[in-house]
């Protein structure tokens, strides 16, 4: 046998391994994704408060035309948290949920 052909041959076992490993946790990823998404907006909308200026973020100020309540202040990034979580969360499971069935359909 060549290198090339060794190198092909997969055991049952193996094939039970890889098939295993495409599947995601669709809450897991949701939720580490709405951590994500809602911390970046609480800590970007809290450095332009500290960083301060005459028009204090004036392209994030546009985030309050979807987010209800959000401003960039202090209470608006508490705010802002609560909003990304929540859009991070959905987001992340439906990523986790579409990429599940899109593995099963290689199957």
């Amino acid at each position: 046998m060549d290198e090339i052909e060794k190198h092909e041959i997969i055991t049952p076992n193996e094939e039970k391994l890889f098939s295993g490993l495409l599947l995601l946790n669709a809450k897991a990823l949701g939720i580490v994704l709405g951590l994500l998404c809602g911390l970046g907006l609480f800590v970007a909308t809290n450095w332009l408060v500290i960083k301060g200026g005459p028009k204090v973020g004036q392209n994030l100020q546009l985030l309050s035309q979807y987010f209800i309540g959000y401003r960039v202040s202090f209470i608006g990034s508490i705010i802002g948290f609560f909003y990304g979580f929540a859009v991070g969360t959905i987001s992340g499971s439906f990523l986790g949920w579409l990429y599940n069935k899109i593995s099963l359909l290689r199957e």
